[in-house]
């Protein structure tokens, strides 16, 4: 154990000698502001060049399909599906309303025009016509009477006339005769005047008669005619009610074959009712539904191709419907030279359709971005492929494969084609994952 030995006089020292005071090194508030407002320039400058820019969106690349615009050939065709159709058809309603009674044809037969298909008959209608028939013979029969009439009337007048005129004559010659006896005083003063009075009143009656006959003609002439045309009518009447008798008769208006035919024996047909369809036999046509961006490109005689069993058959547009219906139109397309024979009504036929003639041309793959911009912008990828900017452009014609390009794109370029749904609203896209 060792010992410590003090020197006389000196005692055990205490530990405050050992305690020195340090000074301290603080930084100034005035540094450490501007230290912090350093730090604040700093962290801004960095998000506004790390930040996306306003109006941007940040797109991964997997979600996108970036095409590239190149030259060459375009093809102005569109693809249809196309419904095969009869050339003509002509429907079959019930003119008058009544009971079947008999069918002498069956759906899906080969008829010919005028054929009896089937026999209604309608008790009430029958009695109607009747009726009818009789009224209109009893209106005939009193207009016959009526001109019968007429016709004695202008007989009588035509006798009276004859005898006026022969009295006028006899009464002439008379007093042609006694004039120069009168002067030689041969015959009386009083029997010359009598000769002569009766002379003019013949002469007098015998015009009255030619203006009353002339009268009489001008009426008589407009009342037959009227008669005449009553007649006329009625015999049309007539017709049309015996014609609706016939009606319950059903015949086949033109030839062809005959569909959707299904009223039964013993069935009850309204006026008006349809009972089936006449299609024209052996000739066809097809109808297909156009998107209505097409419109003011289709035109009548526009030449179709369709390939049916192997064979490539040629067609023309002959009808357009420009009724626009969920955004398509309908046209009518028909076979130019032989039709193929083993097309079925009702089946589809891929058809494809020549708007123009071929051209060369800027081209980009079509997609669904033409939905969202209808052809006015596209997004155009830059040279890295780490960004897009919107771009206005101009696009013309348009098929499956490509659409066209007028001005704004360069070949080489490369463009956003997948949809924009997500981010149409946007002007410039940061593309992640590149």
């Amino acid at each position: 154990m060792s010992v410590v030995k003090f020197k006389e006089g000196e005692g055990p020292q205490s530990g405050g000698g050992m305690d020195r005071v340090v000074a301290s090194r603080r930084l100034s508030t005035r540094v450490r502001i501007g230290l912090g407002a350093a730090l604040l320039l700093i962290a801004a400058a960095l998000f506004y060049f790390l930040a996306p820019a306003a109006n941007s969106q940040t797109v991964p690349a997997d979600r996108l399909t970036i095409s590239t615009v190149s030259q060459g050939r375009f093809d102005d065709f569109l693809p249809l599906r196309a419904r095969v159709e009869p050339s003509l058809t002509v429907y079959l309603d019930a003119v008058e309303g009544g009971r079947v009674e008999r069918i002498l044809v069956e759906d899906g037969a080969r008829v010919q025009r005028g054929q009896l298909l089937a026999v209604m008959s309608n008790a009430d209608l029958q009695l109607n016509v009747l009726a009818r028939q009789t009224e209109v013979i009893q209106q005939i029969n009193s207009m016959r009477s009526q001109e019968l009439a007429l016709n004695q009337s202008r007989l009588a007048n035509e006798r009276a006339r004859i005898e006026a005129d022969l009295a006028t004559q006899t009464a002439r010659r008379n007093y042609e005769m006694q004039r120069p006896l009168a002067d030689r005083g041969f015959v009386s003063g009083r029997s010359f005047a009598d000769s002569r009075d009766t002379y003019e009143a013949n002469r007098r009656r015998s015009d009255v008669l030619r203006r009353q006959q002339a009268d009489d003609e001008r009426l008589q002439t407009s009342q037959l005619g009227q008669l005449r045309a009553s007649a006329g009518a009625l015999n049309t009447s007539l017709g049309i009610a015996r014609g609706s008798l016939e009606a319950l008769n059903l015949r086949a208006p033109v030839d062809g074959q005959l569909t959707s035919f299904s009223i039964q024996i013993g069935q009850s047909l309204n006026r008006g009712e349809r009972l089936g369809q006449i299609d024209s036999a052996g000739r066809n046509k097809l109808r297909a539904q156009v998107d209505e961006f097409f419109l003011g490109r289709v035109s009548e005689n526009l030449v179709a191709n369709a390939e049916i069993g192997g064979r490539n058959y040629r067609m023309r547009v002959s009808k357009i419907y420009p009724q626009v219906r969920n955004g398509q139109f309908e046209i009518d397309l028909q076979f130019v030279g032989s039709e193929p024979t083993e097309l079925q009504r009702g089946q589809t036929v891929p058809v494809r359709l020549t708007l123009g003639a071929p051209s060369q041309a800027r081209l980009i793959p079509d997609g669904a971005f033409y939905e969202a911009t209808g052809g006015n912008w596209v997004f155009v990828v830059s040279p890295d492929g780490r960004s897009a900017e919107r771009r206005q452009v101009r696009l013309g014609r348009r098929n499956p494969e490509f659409v066209e390009v007028l001005s704004g794109l360069e070949p080489g370029e490369r463009v956003i084609t997948s949809s924009y749904t997500s981010f149409r609203e946007r002007d410039r896209l940061s593309i992640s994952g590149q």
